[in-house]
């Protein structure tokens, strides 16, 4: 016998009746459709809850005050970051600070907090203060002036 799309026929036992709910006593699976008796889960909809839903209790995002002062984001400190690597372009002997900086524009006059971490290497002495840093980018400029 040849194989053609019309004598193809699926394997023995793939294929089920699709269970029928809901169609009286007599079925196996009438009344309550197999869902039991009252609550949340054997009404339509599956039972499905919304993101934050606390069982009926007010949510806890609808408890919490929408509006006022934020703590967290006014008192932030704020750093500019900028590698050691990026103090090679200014000549020896520049004394840098945050406002030099501002003015030159390579850090925003917003921030007021500069951070130098120690990425690359320093070739030049210069001054540097009113400026934090890294563990390795101190070091690494305290060897540039011995």
């Amino acid at each position: 016998m040849s194989i053609f799309l019309c004598n193809l026929k699926p394997a023995q036992n793939s294929r089920h009746r699709k269970k029928i709910l809901g169609r009286g006593y007599g079925s196996g699976h009438g009344k309550t459709s197999t869902r039991g008796t009252k609550g949340q889960k054997s009404r339509t909809g599956d039972g499905a809850k919304k993101i934050g839903f606390e069982g009926g209790q007010t949510a806890f995002f609808r408890r919490i005050p929408k509006k006022g002062f934020k703590k967290r984001n006014n008192f932030k400190n704020k750093h500019a970051i900028i590698n050691i690597k990026e103090l090679n372009k200014f000549d020896s002997g520049t004394n840098i600070t945050p406002i030099f900086l501002q003015k030159l524009g390579i850090i925003s006059k917003k921030i007021k907090h500069v951070k130098i971490l120690g990425v690359g290497s320093l070739k030049k002495a210069v001054t540097v203060t009113d400026v934090s840093f890294s563990k390795s980018a101190f070091n690494k400029i305290k060897n540039i002036i011995k």
